[in-house]
């Protein structure tokens, strides 16, 4: 692990892609007076390679190019969420308002023209490196919350791989409900972070299992309102609050902490409050043994009938989980 304090700051690294050598070269001549990490590509295959296996800080992309267009390239970069992130200046000799319209559909982040001036060019880099840098941070932070929430379930060795199944599992569901890339963002890093808030709980009462006294369940039930509080500073974990302070409702409202009922419940809430429920029943605890897919759908299909779950969802994914299992 490179370990980047005040005293050695990473270098950013920028990507240049452009056909014609001569404007890639000049560019790289530009920008050599800084201390930046360069790289080239002639053209998108090349690029794409070359951002996989070493992705860039910031690239600096021509639009005219043979084969794909650097339009078509920026669509694929700012689709795939391994590389939205990066930013992607476009540079064209277009002038068009429609040209820049396009660029700004297919998610460039800022434009270009050609003659470039260089202290339009610096300034520009500069502004995108610090988003980036700051983006960097902020992913950093999210990183560390969830080796957090992993070691909350290091703590029971009965839950061992719980939170990484349960992401696997909520993804899964959330794919064959159709829903959108951020939603199933929130599942996955909710699969994680659902439990966060455990962290405040003693282990005395965290270990030891299902006979707690009320009072142990007063502390038990104040582990999603802590997760919450632990993950609202950022925004970018917004989307997945409801997630960890509802996963625990009810569908008739008997649940906790604020008793919603039916779809008064989140729907990602719903999701994983589902898979979580399938992988509770199929793991050991010192209360009860692992129970078989067959015990644990029957199980599942009976709480769901006394209302405790979503029907539908309870439904979808027992269905889905068959396909899996046949398949």
């Amino acid at each position: 692990m490179d370990l980047v304090g005040p005293f050695h700051r990473r270098v950013p690294r920028i990507l240049i892609v452009d056909d014609n050598r001569d404007n890639a070269f000049l560019l790289k001549e530009l920008l050599s007076r800084y201390d930046y990490e360069i790289a080239t590509s002639n053209n998108a295959e090349e690029a794409s390679r070359e951002i996989r296996a070493n992705p860039p800080d910031l690239i600096l992309l021509d639009v005219v190019m043979p084969g794909r267009s650097g339009y078509e390239l920026c669509q694929e970069l700012k689709s795939a969420p391994e590389t939205r992130l990066i930013p992607i200046v476009l540079i064209t000799g277009l002038t068009d308002r429609e040209d820049k319209i396009h660029g700004i559909e297919v998610g460039a982040d800022d434009f270009l023209n050609k003659p470039i001036f260089p202290e339009e060019l610096f300034a520009r880099v500069k502004s995108l490196l610090k988003l980036k840098e700051f983006t960097d941070e902020l992913e950093n932070v999210e990183d560390v919350l969830c080796t957090l929430a992993l070691s909350v379930e290091a703590r029971d060795p009965y839950t061992a791989g719980h939170c990484e199944r349960l992401a696997a599992y909520a993804v899964q569901l959330g794919t064959a409900l159709t829903l959108g890339q951020e939603d199933l963002t929130a599942l996955r890093r909710g699969g994680y972070l659902h439990d966060i808030g455990k962290i405040t709980v003693p282990d005395e009462i965290l270990k030891k299992g299902s006979n707690l006294t009320p009072a142990e369940w007063q502390v038990m039930r104040q582990h999603p309102i802590a997760g919450e509080n632990i993950c609202r500073p950022l925004k970018s974990l917004r989307p997945i609050l409801p997630i960890i302070r509802q996963h625990h409702e009810h569908w008739d409202g008997s649940g906790y902490p604020d008793r919603l009922v039916g779809n008064e419940i989140p729907l990602l809430a719903r999701v994983l409050q589902v898979v979580d429920v399938y992988d509770a029943l199929r793991t050991a605890r010192p209360y009860k043994p692992a129970l078989s897919h067959d015990q644990a759908v029957k199980t599942m299909q009976e709480e769901a009938h006394r209302g405790l779950w979503d029907p539908e969802l309870v439904d979808t994914f027992l269905h889905l989980v068959d396909q899996q299992k046949a398949a």
